[in-house]
This record gives structure tokens, C-alpha cells and sequence, in this order.
């Protein structure tokens, strides 16, 4: 029974583009119907479709394919349990065309050295990501989601609203908003008074109906 090559490739974002891991593939003898994709999953998560489909496919004596180990696994407990599968099913494992045999001390031990060296790039990915949004708080650039209708916007709504002219719907479709936006907006503005009874009423309207009860 002749052996195969079994592919696979992974972005973490839908974004990304699997073009070089492929044509890397291609180049390592893995044919284009035999290589399992996942788009926008980390390495970092174990249930991912396109992982599960390549082991699924691969037989003993087969090899499994990456490009490089951190499209296989981002953590070191994933990579062992990764290689314990493919231990079991007597499936090789190549990375970037370096062959390794899982059954083998050396090849194990060599696995789990890389494996520590992959987590240990995503432990320092994440830790610069949390550093560089902290020092962009620190300078203001940072600041979440902001609000969809400008300051001068708001107090013109507000406005409006204090009025009595027009109702929730007519607001949002001049303002070009959705009702829930010109609801929070209003209710930042100007918190309405605990009605229990009536808790939907926008705050100018419940204001009214409390003063003509």
C-alpha cells in the first residue's frame, strides 16, 4: 500500500491568506486535493474542522504536512496530544520538509523542544499586544467604541426629543440610526426616572407622562 502525504494549513483570521502554505505544501509534494484548511481559528484551539479532517485522512505509514509546527499547534499541551494521535496511528509528521518520526526518542524530543519553542512565540505575541494597547490607553488612542452620533448630533436629538414633537422612529430615520442607538443615546444623556410600569417610554416621553398622571 502506497503511502501518502497529507497537507495542512491554518490563518487565524478570515483575513489572512493560506496562498504561501499551500504553494509551501505543493513544493513539499502534497497534492492540492489532499490538503485541510482552517480559516480563522488559532493554533492555540484544539476543535478545528480542518485539523480534524487531515488526521481523519491520514493512515499508518502516511505522513502528515506543515509548513512550519506553529500551524499545527501554538501550545504545548495541544502539540503533545497531537503527537500522541499520530503516535498511535503510526502517522510521521514533516515540518517544512524535516521529517520526524513520533515513535522515535529522538524525533519526540525534538518535537516537544519546538513545541515549547512555538508557545513560547504566542506567549510573547500576546504579551507585546497587551503592552502596545496599554501604552495606546496611556496616549488616548485607545478608547473604545465610540458613539455613532457626534456631540453636537446628541444635543440637537436631546433636543428634539425634549420637544415632544417626534416619536422614536422618526428620530432614528433623521438622524440615519437604528431606534436602540437613539434610545442609549438619550438614556446617556439624560437617565429617565425608574418607571416599573411603563420602562420602555424614551425619557422625554416618560417624563411627560408622569407629569400629566
Amino acid at each position: 500500500m502506497d503511502t501518502l502525504l497529507v497537507g495542512y494549513a491554518r490563518v487565524s483570521t478570515e483575513h489572512q491568506d493560506l496562498t504561501a502554505q499551500r504553494d509551501g505544501l505543493h513544493a513539499l509534494g502534497v497534492g492540492d486535493d489532499r490538503i485541510y484548511v482552517d480559516h480563522g481559528l488559532t493554533g492555540t484551539n484544539r476543535d478545528r474542522p480542518g485539523l480534524r479532517l487531515a488526521l481523519t485522512a491520514c493512515r499508518t505509514g502516511d505522513t502528515l504536512v506543515v509548513t512550519k509546527l506553529d500551524r499545527l499547534a501554538r501550545s504545548l499541551p495541544d502539540a503533545r496530544d497531537i503527537l500522541e494521535e499520530l503516535t498511535h496511528r503510526g502517522v510521521r509528521l514533516s515540518m517544512g520538509g524535516s521529517v520526524h518520526d513520533p515513535s522515535d526518542p529522538v524525533g519526540r524530543l525534538l518535537f516537544n523542544v519546538l513545541a515549547m519553542v512555538a508557545e513560547f512565540e504566542s506567549d510573547l505575541i500576546r504579551l507585546r499586544t497587551r503592552e502596545g494597547m496599554q501604552v495606546a490607553r496611556e496616549k488616548g488612542r485607545l478608547r473604545g467604541k465610540q458613539p455613532k452620533l457626534k456631540p453636537n448630533q446628541a444635543k440637537h436629538l436631546l433636543e428634539l426629543d425634549s420637544s415632544g414633537t417626534y416619536s422614536c422612529a422618526e428620530l432614528a430615520e433623521m438622524f440615519n440610526v437604528s431606534r436602540s442607538t437613539i434610545y442609549r443615546t438619550l438614556h446617556r444623556l439624560r437617565p429617565p426616572s425608574p418607571d416599573p410600569e411603563r420602562p420602555f417610554l424614551l425619557p422625554a416621553t416618560a417624563e411627560r407622562s408622569a407629569a400629566n398622571r
